[in-house]
């Protein structure tokens, strides 16, 4: 009985702090930047790749730690709504993915790694979710610009689903990039700033310690 009843007050807890439902909480002094972030601008010889795999704290700290990457941003693609907000985007009724894009440089980490990378800090067997947060913009989703990537996108999907990692069939889907909006200031490096947060605490941070793992020869 003890048993059980820990397992309801886990889900419970996970379903109370699921992405969407905690990206406010934060303490009462604590002021909130609603307003969209600056993108970078892309510097000379670097490149840029953009990523969906769930809620995008965690796959924006795991990117940014990356030797070669020079900075991740949070934010939406894949829908058809420019300049989406963070409620909009929450609807699903947008067609946008909460969505982290990297910028690096591509003498010091390939495509490739990247990739492989990607695959290795989210569940790429879980459809339009993950873990407590469902809907579309949850989806898994690599966003291609050129034909070389998508073919190198397609040679990832085959080597993870090799891997051995996964009992399932990796779902992530493969979409040409067609646009990127920064998502609000406060959403940005927020595993990093809000480790008190009990979103982190049990879905993010878990995540981003099996990527360090998987990734360590990579790390920063």
């Amino acid at each position: 009985m003890k048993l059980a009843s820990s397992f309801i007050l886990l889900f419970a807890a996970l379903q109370l702090s699921a992405c969407h439902q905690q990206s406010t909480d934060k303490p009462a002094n604590t002021t909130i930047d609603i307003h969209p972030a600056q993108l970078p601008a892309q510097q000379p010889g670097e490149a840029i790749a953009t990523f969906a795999g769930g809620c995008f704290w965690a796959i924006q700290e795991e990117m940014k730690s990356l030797k070669g990457v020079r900075i991740a941003v949070s934010g939406y693609a894949g829908g058809d709504l420019d300049y989406p907000t963070y409620e909009q985007v929450s609807t699903d009724q947008t067609g946008h993915a909460e969505t982290v894009q990297v910028y690096y440089n591509p003498k010091v980490i390939s495509y490739d790694v990247l990739l492989d990378a990607f695959f290795a800090g989210h569940d790429a067997t879980q459809l339009n979710r993950q873990g407590p947060d469902r809907g579309k913009h949850y989806r898994s989703a690599i966003f291609y610009r050129t034909p070389d990537e998508k073919a190198r996108i397609e040679a990832a999907i085959r080597r993870e689903t090799a891997s051995g990692h996964h009992k399932g069939k990796v779902v992530t889907q493969v979409e040409p990039f067609n646009a990127f909006f920064p998502a609000e200031v406060y959403h940005q490096d927020y595993y990093e700033h809000n480790d008190y947060n009990m979103y982190i605490q049990l879905v993010s941070k878990p995540k981003v310690e099996t990527f360090r793992e998987r990734m360590e020869a990579w790390l920063k």
